[in-house]
């Protein structure tokens, strides 16, 4: 029981970065089979396994919160992990993105918990940036695009449920921040020390802002226009920038933030997807469905990773 007890005591917030690559692969392959006009029958065995993967997640986190508040607490105002924190409120929104086609109540106030929960996220969290105490340029990592930057998936789901002007607050939050924080980072990478190995996989997360932007900006303008073209094209050149580094990444011990090269992925395919959806331009297509096999790829070798890494107990374990 000792054992349990102390590897609960190191369960770390940032297995929620699993759920956010999970709910991405499951609105991905939703995505391609409208746009494709298929029916190969996975939405609900991935709906599903995603849920209870977030269900469980949860249960053990509020377990880790009752008995060993000062763990959680230590995350809480640990520089780096506190931005994996709205990794809760981002896998409500993206759980009632996927829940749309589904079950609106269930969406409906999957949205609503998550867009609450992520706005005071938010507010936490700018706070503690402008009056910190602790934090240095060496704490910074595309990982802070997290609780800002998150915003910007409100609109996804906002849109259909019928709220449009706070979708419209919500993407301007992330928007303003995503030029911010780029610079801030891309400051950090170009003339300070590389990032520790262990944070190596969360520069996928450059992809994630303009791609997620792209499709949120379609949901509230349902246009295709400049603006729209500059996001996914950033994200699109961001992908090819990171993938071409695929050697460097290859090499790298596993953590839980090998997560972060899910979600960014799919929401890359998302935008390729809806490229071509609205455009009909086959090459879009092309980029789509390799996209998705990768994502499919990426998300099936990191659950098996995962699942091998909690066995071994490579994870849950005190850092040293």
């Amino acid at each position: 029981m000792t054992g349990l007890q102390n590897r609960l005591n190191h369960f770390p917030i940032s297995f929620f970065s699993m759920v956010m690559g999970l709910t991405g692969l499951t609105i991905s392959w939703q995505k391609a089979q409208h746009i494709f006009n298929i029916d190969l029958s996975v939405n609900v065995a991935l709906l599903a396994l995603t849920s209870s993967i977030f269900v469980v997640l949860l249960v053990m986190y509020g377990l880790k919160f009752i008995s060993a508040k000062d763990q959680v607490m230590n995350e809480f105002h640990n520089p780096i992990k506190l931005n994996f924190f709205p990794t809760i409120s981002i896998s409500l929104l993206l759980l009632s993105i996927a829940f749309l086609s589904v079950n609106t109540g269930i969406s409906h106030f999957m949205w609503v918990a998550g867009s609450v929960m992520h706005l005071l996220f938010t507010l936490y969290v700018v706070n503690a940036w402008i009056h910190h105490e602790h934090f240095e340029v060496k704490h910074v990592n595309p990982a802070w695009f997290i609780p800002a930057v998150g915003n910007v998936i409100v609109p996804i789901a906002g849109i259909p449920l019928g709220y449009t002007e706070v979708s419209w607050f919500f993407f301007s939050i992330g928007m303003f921040f995503w030029v911010i924080l780029l610079t801030i980072i891309f400051y950090r990478l170009m003339f300070h020390n590389p990032m520790p190995e262990k944070l190596m996989p969360t520069l996928f997360i450059l992809i994630a802002p303009p791609a997620v932007g792209f499709v949120a900006y379609m949901r509230l303008t349902g246009e295709l226009d400049s603006f729209a073209r500059v996001l996914y094209f950033s994200g699109l050149f961001l992908t090819l920038l990171l993938l071409i580094q695929v050697k460097r990444f290859a090499k790298l011990q596993f953590f839980l933030s090998w997560w972060a090269y899910s979600f960014p992925v799919a929401a890359i395919t998302i935008a390729s997807l809806l490229m071509y959806e609205i455009t009909q331009i086959q090459l879009y297509q092309y980029i789509g469905a390799g996209l998705l096999a990768l994502l499919t790829s990426i998300v099936t070798y990191l659950l098996i990773r995962t699942v091998s890494a909690v066995i071994n107990h490579e994870i849950c374990t005190e850092e040293h």
